[in-house]
């Protein structure tokens, strides 16, 4: 399930829910396929099909509807889709590590495949203090947080390294699929083969 059908889970309870989730829902759509910066709050408030004065009661600034969104993007997509799908896959550690690349590889082929939202924020935001863009950070860091606990249940030594070279691979297949590069996620999982057989670890189990 994708973080769009994800989202669009019980519509019936959704198209009665209140402004602020309305708005939040149609934040997360637009956001996450125009990018932050370039979607206005006027866009938003039609999508939502709410009052400009119910969104800022709820959001007193754009900041904080974007601050909003990485939050709710953490949750669909890091922790129910992306970590969740993986475990659900694979019981080895190792497998589930190469894993991550045959999720990626479904999401890429799907309508709703469009891209990774915290590096195109990353990309939006260049001052190092903004808060949306310290609260981005934040968000991979956590996903190297999942990256960290399947190195440890691997037994692979230096897990924050590991960590921070296995999310080079993630977020070069997503930025090669967005170039156009369909094998872009078996690709990755090449690589990741041969790091993980670098650093000495048996892959009987993990590899199919």
């Amino acid at each position: 399930m994708t973080t769009k059908q994800r989202q669009s889970t019980n519509q019936p309870l959704l198209a009665a829910a209140g402004g602020r989730e309305r708005t939040m829902r149609a934040a997360y759509e637009l956001f996450s396929r125009g990018g932050t910066r370039t979607v206005g709050v006027d866009a938003v408030v039609a999508r939502a099909a709410v009052a400009k004065m119910t969104l800022y009661r709820h959001f007193p600034s754009k900041e904080d509807l974007v601050l909003a969104f990485l939050e709710r993007r953490e949750q669909l997509w890091t922790r129910e889709w992306l970590a969740a799908e993986v475990v659900r896959r694979e019981s080895v550690p190792t497998a589930r590590l190469l894993a991550i690349f045959d999720v990626f590889s479904d999401w890429f082929q799907t309508p709703e495949f469009e891209g990774c939202t915290f590096i195109q924020v990353l990309l939006e935001y260049t001052d190092v203090t903004n808060p949306v863009r310290v609260a981005t950070v934040a968000n991979l860091e956590n996903i190297r947080g999942f990256l960290r606990e399947l190195a440890e249940d691997a037994g692979i030594a230096d897990t924050d390294s590991f960590a921070r070279q296995w999310h080079i691979l993630m977020k070069g297949s997503i930025i090669s699929a967005l170039e156009g590069d369909s094998q872009a996620a078996m690709r990755a999982k090449e690589m990741g083969t041969l790091v993980l057989r670098h650093r000495g670890i048996k892959l009987d189990t993990a590899v199919s």
